[in-house]
C-alpha cells in the first residue's frame, strides 16, 4: 500500500524505518501534474530500488515574480493515483510552509557560468530555488538514486555540480526526453497551449531533429546550428524565441567555432504566454 505524507516528521519517521531495514531508496522529485515523462522516471526508480519516494511540490522559490506559480497545474488526486499505479512506495506532498518554515531563508546556490546562461539569464533566481529544494529533499529522503529528465538539461548540469561540490552520497540517474507521438516534448506546461499553439510548438522537436541529422552528416559549426534552428522556429508566426544556443557539456561554456566533443543545443520559445524548453545533445558516436 502506498503511503502519503504531508509533513516533514511523517516523512522522516518512515525514512528512518526504511534506512534501518537497509533498503535502497529511489527519489523522483516532481512538481506534480504528472505525465508520461514523470512516469518513465518512476518506472525506472521502481525497477532499480527497494523503496521509491515521489515528491509532489510546486516549489515557490524557483518561480520569478511574474511567472506562473499561481496558475501552475495542481492535480494531486490524479497524481496520487498514477504514482500508486506505477508502484511508488511513498508520495511526499508537503505544503510550502512545511518546506520553508522560516521567512529568513537558507539558500543553496550553484554559482558561475552554469546558472548564468540559458534559462539562468532570464530567470536569475530559478536555479537557486531548484538547488535549495533538491538539497532539502536529499537530506530528508536520503536517496540511493535520484531521477531527473534530460528535458531540463541545464537543471541536470546544475544538480550534478551541486552533488559533486556538496558531497551528496546519491547517484543521479538522467532519463531521456519523453515525447508525444508528434514529437512535442512532454511538459506540464503543455496544458496551457491552445490547439493552434500546440501545433506551432511542434517546430521545436522537428528543428532539433533536423539539426542532429546535420551533425551526423558532418556539420560542426556552432553558428550554423544556431542559425538553422532559429530560422526554422521563426517560420512559425506564433513562436517568440527566448534563446537558441549551443554550449559545451558539462560546464555550459561557449564552444569554439567548431564543435568538438559533447555539446548541448538548447531552445526556449514562447507560444502565447507559455514558455517551452527543449534540447538535444550533439556528440560524436
Amino acid at each position: 500500500m502506498m503511503i502519503v505524507c504531508h509533513t516533514v516528521d511523517e516523512l522522516r519517521n518512515k525514512i528512518k524505518q526504511v534506512c534501518k531495514a537497509g533498503a535502497s531508496i529511489g527519489l523522483v522529485p516532481t512538481m506534480g501534474a504528472l505525465h508520461e515523462g514523470h512516469a518513465a522516471l518512476i518506472k525506472a526508480a521502481v525497477e532499480n530500488n527497494d523503496f521509491v519516494v515521489v515528491t509532489i511540490f510546486v516549489n515557490p522559490t524557483q518561480f520569478g515574480p511574474t511567472e506562473d506559480l499561481d496558475s501552475y497545474p495542481r492535480t494531486l488526486d490524479a497524481d496520487l493515483s498514477l504514482a500508486k499505479q506505477l508502484g511508488a512506495s511513498l508520495v511526499f506532498a508537503p505544503s510550502a510552509q512545511a518546506m520553508y518554515p522560516s521567512e529568513e531563508m537558507t539558500w543553496v546556490e550553484v554559482t558561475g557560468n552554469l546558472t548564468k546562461v540559458l534559462c539562468g539569464s532570464s530567470r536569475p533566481t530559478h536555479f537557486r530555488g531548484v538547488a535549495t529544494i533538491v538539497s532539502k529533499l536529499f537530506n530528508l529522503v536520503k536517496p540511493t538514486r535520484a531521477y531527473f529528465g534530460q528535458k531540463d538539461a541545464q537543471q541536470v548540469q546544475v544538480l550534478k555540480r551541486m552533488v559533486k561540490d556538496l558531497f551528496f552520497d546519491v547517484e543521479l540517474v538522467i532519463m531521456p526526453i519523453i515525447r508525444e507521438a508528434d514529437g512535442l516534448a512532454k511538459s506540464s506546461r503543455n496544458a496551457y497551449l491552445s490547439k493552434e499553439e500546440r501545433q506551432a510548438a511542434l517546430v521545436l522537436g522537428r528543428s532539433l531533429e533536423k539539426a542532429q541529422e546535420q551533425f551526423k552528416q558532418g556539420e560542426r559549426k556552432a553558428k550554423a546550428f544556431i542559425d538553422f534552428v532559429s530560422g526554422e522556429i521563426a517560420k512559425e508566426r506564433l513562436a517568440k524565441i527566448d534563446y537558441v544556443a549551443v554550449y559545451q557539456l558539462p560546464d555550459l561554456k561557449q564552444p569554439s567555432a567548431i564543435i568538438n566533443g559533447q555539446s548541448l543545443l538548447a531552445v526556449a520559445v514562447y507560444f502565447g504566454q507559455t514558455r517551452l524548453i527543449d534540447n538535444c545533445i550533439l556528440e560524436e558516436r
